[in-house]
């Protein structure tokens, strides 16, 4: 079959890149970078050439742009344009890093006006998703190893966990919900109080165009259920920062996967992370992994 006839649904195309279909109408909608063609029923039917451009336009989101941006670098010739792209993409690196170098020393200075200026600098180039996971991300794992290093205080710890909280909170509040999408429950796992690793996942995935339920801290190990069964989730993720907190995290994703079979159950953290490989082989089906990649591929397996 020709490159050029369509032959994917919009179904198999989620599946096959990990993007919400809802995510595909909108780009299609608001910037006409792809027209699918339809078959007699109306649906749209996708080519090999269109699964090339989507994976290039999500290739560019994942590395920092806004959609935005990758469809304008599309429309203008990315071939020839690709030099200067790289180069583009390797000063936004940089960039992302001497952000969050200067975030962090702000907040370690308990200087709050300069690190909402430099949040909020972060915000105006880079999207959302790449604020949290490439400058709050790597901040987050400096402050553990500080403290655990007993380099920085109890205080400095809270002073900005706090601040990254808050700013987090409010914009993963003000992103628009989609209840027609794929329902997403978020909550630390069982004494878990550190959460900002999990406010960061469920960032990604309400920009992923899920329907996002974010709990935070831990509840109690029966409310999960009955949460489970107020909402009826597709998904249910929770993190886990803590080593001795593992065996009760995943004791409650056992029990609800064997009482609800069809609910996908995702667990991540850094106590997760770091568990050596004889000891995460059992739970891997679990393990969402630490970066865009790693979750972008976790939830096309279990789409």
């Amino acid at each position: 079959m020709s490159s050029t006839q369509g032959k994917y649904n919009i179904k198999a195309v989620s599946t096959m890149l990990g993007i919400q279909s809802g995510t595909l109408r909108a780009w299609e909608r608001r910037y006409k970078m792809i027209r699918p063609t339809r078959n007699e029923a109306g649906h749209r039917l996708y080519t090999d050439e269109h699964i090339k451009v989507l994976k290039w336009l999500i290739d560019k989101v994942n590395r920092g742009f806004t959609i935005s941006q990758a469809v304008s670098l599309l429309e203008n010739n990315q071939n020839a344009q690709s030099n200067v792209e790289e180069e583009n993409v390797a000063s936004k690196e940089s960039h992302v890093e001497a952000l969050s170098d200067e975030l962090l020393d702000a907040l370690l200075q308990f200087n709050e006006r300069e690190a909402q200026m430099k949040l909020d600098h972060a915000f105006s180039i880079f999207s959302p998703e790449k604020v949290a996971i490439d400058v709050v991300g790597p901040i987050l794992v400096k402050i553990g190893d500080l403290w655990e290093a007993n380099d920085i205080s109890s205080v400095h710890e809270h002073f900005a966990s706090n601040f990254l909280r808050s700013r987090l909170g409010m914009m993963l509040i003000s992103m628009p919900v989609n209840h027609m999408q794929p329902k997403a429950v978020c909550v630390c796992g069982p004494n878990e109080k550190h959460e900002l690793g999990i406010l960061i996942f469920s960032l990604y995935l309400k920009r992923q165009g899920y329907d996002v339920v974010y709990l935070g801290q831990s509840i109690a190990p029966g409310d999960v259920e009955v949460i489970v069964n107020e909402l009826k989730p597709k998904y249910l993720f929770m993190s886990c920062t803590m080593k001795k907190n593992i065996p009760a995290t995943v004791h409650i994703a056992d029990a609800l996967k064997e009482r609800y079979p069809d609910l996908a159950i995702g667990l991540g953290g850094y106590a997760l992370d770091t568990l050596p490989s004889k000891d995460k082989d059992p739970i891997q089906p679990y393990i969402i992994g630490n970066n865009s990649s790693d979750w972008s591929e976790w939830l096309s397996i279990h789409s």
